[in-house]
């Protein structure tokens, strides 16, 4: 499944179905059905290659070999691999899209955290006083 650093991870089964919120601490991997939204903002989620996800993703890294209808939020990374079918806007820092990868929507790549931008703001304010 690929996660890192020997985290703990869920998995959903092809004869699974969610309807609603998923939230947590733990990676994710999704091969049945998932309606509503993902919340997994320090974690990661896999969609594999049976997945189909009606839901908005928010997440440290997603991977998309299935089908994802909704928007994908990814502090670090997005990957779409050949077989994926992803409708929806993309909100990341770094993106990946394999040859055969179907992507519908808008992408916006993210710089450095606004947290970042506004601790140098006064530093180069005051260096211009």
């Amino acid at each position: 499944m690929g996660t890192s650093e020997g985290r703990e991870s869920a998995r959903i089964g092809k004869s699974v179905i969610i309807k609603g919120e998923l939230s947590g601490s733990e990676d994710l991997y999704v091969e049945g059905q998932v309606e509503g939204t993902i919340e997994l903002a320090g974690s990661q989620v896999f969609i594999g290659p049976n997945g189909q996800v009606r839901a908005s993703v928010h997440a440290k890294r997603v991977v998309v070999l299935g089908k994802l209808d909704g928007n994908i939020r990814a502090s670090e990374s997005v990957e779409l691999q050949k077989s994926a079918i992803a409708v929806g806007d993309v909100v990341t820092r770094r993106i990946s899209i394999e040859d055969g990868a179907f992507l519908k929507g808008k992408v916006e790549i993210e710089r450095e955290s606004e947290a970042g931008k506004a601790e140098k703001t006064p530093v180069m304010e005051a260096v211009k006083k």
